[in-house]
């Protein structure tokens, strides 16, 4: 029973999760509008930036959950597994997106070495592949994790507390203090480029949610009775989250894009609040009845979340093409209208692609990894 209510949680997390990194792109696409609403772009862009790093602490839950940190690790079999799912979709869906822009732009310079190159390297094929490339990296270095977290849970509040400083600390300079400004060019590379491998930037969050699968019983207890500490830790984080986005708007005058380009999720309040809403989603996923509609929608989210998050700005592309040749304007209503649009349509290839590979099991290996859909690579 235990067992089935982590499950729920965890896929209801990815659902959720979704639906705020579809918010995250659609906020993007408002911007085309000089009038747009910023408390609808604040609900959009500033409210739903847990949704990325959130993956990262459901991946890690899954990975851990039913490991034996004493036992051997075949680290072999661990890989292949997990480039099967990850690696083929990811090569496969670069070279998509490549084929895409340069069909639509008329650019064949994206086909030279050092582009594509850089492109498969940093995940630049589309704006969300750098998730997988991260968590690449967070594969490749299993061991690793597996020996830290053997640490930790020791004393898991301290060195946990530790880690989450650290990382506060190091994204901070990362995102607001690193310039790429050196003499050497690969150098500059990877430094313009970090935020799109760089592992370290989610470390803590991947590590809280091993710590969280390993110490499952504990954890369960834990969101019990705490669960109105959780409530008010998410709201004060959300809270903070705004009051940084108004105040670089009101105060700083910084333009939306600005804003959001220094709010975001591995600011010190993005790291906080990417804290509080795993805990909070999991807390009220895992203890609070949901209306029967809700968990429809998240249970098919979360099943999907895969094909959604790898085809989703293929979807995205095309609606705004068609609104803008009938002459829509991002308003309100339109916008709503379209982030809707774009979450029906990528889950509707979701489910088409599962109906598909019953006949074309070729087509799920190449695009998912796998015969049947697969969540957004939790491994539960």
């Amino acid at each position: 029973m235990m067992a089935k209510q982590r499950i729920t949680a965890i896929e209801y997390i990815r659902g959720i999760a979704m639906l705020g990194v579809i918010g995250i792109h659609t906020g993007a696409y408002s911007l085309s509008n000089p009038a747009i609403n910023i408390h609808l772009f604040a609900l959009l862009e500033i409210a739903s930036r847990f949704s990325v790093p959130v993956f990262f602490f459901v991946s890690a839950f899954g990975l851990f959950f039913k490991q034996n940190l004493y036992s051997g690790f075949n680290y072999a079999d661990f890989l292949r597994r997990r480039f099967k799912t990850v690696l083929i979709p990811y090569v496969v869906w670069s070279y998509i997106y490549m084929l895409h822009a340069a069909w639509v732009s008329g650019d064949p310079t994206v086909w030279s070495l050092a582009a594509t190159g850089e492109y498969l390297l940093f995940g630049l094929a589309s704006y969300q592949l750098y998730f997988l490339v991260i968590l690449l990296w967070f594969y490749l270095l299993m061991p690793l994790w597996r020996q830290m977290i053997r640490i930790i849970l020791n004393h898991p509040v301290r060195y946990l507390s530790i880690i989450f400083f650290c990382q506060v600390a190091f994204n901070y300079y990362s995102s607001y203090r690193l310039e790429a400004n050196f003499t050497n060019y690969y150098l500059n590379l990877a430094i313009q480029y970090r935020l799109s491998y760089l592992f370290l930037h989610y470390l803590f969050i991947f590590l809280f949610g091993g710590v969280c699968a390993l110490e499952y019983n504990r954890f369960q207890i834990l969101v019990i009775r705490y669960k109105r500490p959780i409530l008010a830790f998410f709201l004060i984080a959300l809270c903070g989250m705004l009051a940084h986005y108004y105040y670089l708007l009101f105060i700083d005058h910084y333009s939306l894009e600005e804003a959001v380009n220094i709010a975001h999720q591995l600011s010190p309040i993005g790291v906080l609040y990417t804290l509080a809403a795993a805990l909070f989603w999991y807390m009220l996923f895992s203890l609070s009845p949901l209306p029967a509609v809700c968990t429809a929608v998240l249970h098919s989210l979360g099943e999907y979340s895969y094909p959604i998050y790898l085809v989703h700005p293929l979807v995205m592309y095309y609606l705004s093409a068609f609104l803008t040749h009938n002459g829509f304007i991002m308003t309100n209503t339109v916008t709503m209208i379209f982030y809707l649009t774009a979450v029906v349509f990528s889950l509707a290839f979701g489910i088409w692609l599962k109906k598909a590979g019953n006949y074309l099991p070729w087509l799920s290996l190449l695009l998912i990894g796998r015969r049947q859909p697969v969540k957004l690579k939790s491994e539960t």
